[in-house]
């Protein structure tokens, strides 16, 4: 009976501390995300083929992991995008690629029926050679800061709303876009062949470049004004957790968020600034700040918290 005693205490006490380890964002699990993405064998993650496919699945896997469900059969939505090239280029064929999509249901009777969107597209540029690079290098594009960054951003907020699902009211739909860089093609597709009615989705929260947290530990985000007191929240957020957000009402700027601010969906979008090496291959892992990087998970972890676990008031606010 003793030993008995003695195996389900050390089951309850790994059970845990697994949970307790999924409530965590942590530098290494960002890394780990983030080692992944850029490295060589996923060839700068430009939509179509293979490689392509393998950083979906990882995305799914980790989904999986932290018990984050798909909302119907699959995870993946599927869609073809034009892939872009220079005006002397040759026109590319089109390529089939997919956003990824997980679901944690809220627990209120009727808000959980009301859904906040966290985003980050996860392709780049693979090789370079195209309009968007902002280097003549034909040479692999990893695109740690863009945007590895926002995707190992998501998958660990994501696995920390999911162990701390209890505290939703409101559910959290996790997306991971394809296709951004040839024209935020995957939030575009998502909108107009959305998951659940648009109505119901009540604020959409874009994670592009927010890897590269700087000495001023300044958060950069636009469209705030959007929804209520969306200025005096995310400025409130920043201080306990060491941060100086610089905070705009308007400016919704140019990533997926912008997809949903015209279908009048509220949006914040979030990055920690440009730097030289944008869209060029020196966007590498070494240059990713890794304590900041936590930090400003923890601060859009904490606005989720505010808006999806309370009754906090929503409502689209266009901006100028």
């Amino acid at each position: 009976m003793k030993n008995k005693n003695y195996l389900l205490l050390v089951v309850l006490v790994f059970s845990l501390s697994r949970v307790s380890a999924q409530s965590l964002i942590t530098e290494s699990e960002l890394r780990d995300h983030i080692q992944f993405l850029t490295s060589d064998t996923n060839g700068g993650r430009y939509p179509g083929g293979k490689l392509n496919k393998k950083v979906v699945r990882y995305i799914e896997k980790n989904f999986k992991k932290s018990k984050i469900s798909a909302f119907s059969k699959s995870y993946t939505q599927e869609f073809t995008v034009k892939l872009r090239v220079k005006k002397e280029m040759p026109v590319k064929p089109a390529v089939k690629t997919w956003n990824v999509i997980g679901v944690i249901e809220g627990n209120d009777p009727i808000l959980k029926d009301e859904y906040i969107v966290l985003g980050a597209h996860y392709d780049h540029l693979g090789i370079g050679g195209g309009p968007s690079s902002k280097s003549d290098k034909i040479e692999i594009h990893h695109g740690a800061d863009d945007n590895a960054s926002g995707t190992a951003a998501l998958l660990e907020i994501g696995e920390r709303l999911a162990a701390n699902k209890s505290e939703l009211k409101r559910s959290i739909l996790l997306i991971a876009f394809g296709g951004e860089e040839q024209g935020l093609k995957g939030s575009s597709y998502f909108v107009e062949n959305p998951i659940v009615p648009l109505s119901q989705i009540k604020l959409m929260i874009n994670m592009d470049m927010v890897g590269r947290l700087n000495e001023g530990n300044q958060v950069y985000m636009g469209g705030a004004g959007t929804f209520p007191d969306g200025q005096k929240l995310m400025k409130e957020l920043g201080p306990p957790l060491g941060l100086s957000p610089v905070v705009h009402a308007g400016s919704v700027g140019g990533s997926d968020h912008v997809s949903f601010y015209r279908k009048k969906i509220s949006v914040l979008g979030l990055h920690t600034g440009g730097h030289p090496q944008y869209h060029t291959p020196e966007d590498t892992i070494e240059l990713i700040n890794f304590p900041g990087q936590q930090k400003v998970c923890d601060y859009i972890y904490a606005a989720i918290l505010k808006v999806a676990g309370t009754d906090y008031p929503m409502e689209f606010i266009a901006q100028d």
